[in-house]
């Protein structure tokens, strides 16, 4: 069963939808009660994020350092990591190394918001099976910065390159939505699923 933090936070409809689609068993809960994986959404500002999260952090922390599947979502994602700039300094979840920053504006409009390119490393479990290059929906105006370079999934680029995927273990997180990313994005959420 696929928990579905509800946080107050989340765009836990879509998500769920996506995978009721794919067939999989799944609930949005506020717990991780009876989960044999656990998908971290997330639609806001980090700040306030991690302050809803806080009776969950430490479960969180465990089950990824258990090598539980453990899949974060647009704000879902950054939340993994240590810390953010977002509206001043925020400690993150930990549980990835690395910082949370904001898109450059370099002549671009941020947030950055449409369909982007993800270019997948080799040999990654979250993009196997998608094609290279595929286009996915992104709504966002911070990057994860992995201070570790091998936990990056995918890289894409808006004004700069960033890890718009990340992968660790059985720790997978996506900057864009993947629910609402068509095709492409429904084969992650089925790598997840099978993971």
């Amino acid at each position: 069963m696929i928990a579905i933090l509800d946080y107050g936070m989340g765009n836990l409809r879509s998500v769920q939808k996506a995978l009721e689609h794919l067939g999989a068993e799944c609930r949005v809960q506020p717990d991780l009660a009876g989960a044999s994986k656990v998908i971290l959404p997330g639609v806001g500002a980090f700040g306030p994020a991690m302050e809803r999260l806080q009776p969950l952090a430490d479960d969180l922390r465990r089950w990824a350092a258990d090598g539980q599947p453990l899949m974060g979502i647009c704000l879902g994602q950054q939340l993994l990591f240590e810390a953010s700039e977002e509206k001043g300094e925020h400690a993150g979840l930990g549980i990835l190394p690395g910082r949370v920053r904001r898109l450059p504006e370099k002549g671009l409009k941020v947030p950055h918001v449409g369909w982007s390119a993800a270019a997948p490393r080799a040999n990654s479990r979250l993009f196997a099976g998608a094609a290279n290059g595929a286009w996915y929906y992104f709504v966002h105006s911070y990057y994860t910065e992995c201070a570790d370079p091998s936990h990056s999934a995918s890289e894409t680029t808006y004004g700069i390159p960033f890890a718009s995927a990340v992968e660790s273990g059985l720790t997978w997180g996506a900057q864009f939505h993947p629910e609402k990313s068509g095709p492409a994005g429904l084969t992650l959420l089925e790598n997840f699923i099978q993971c």
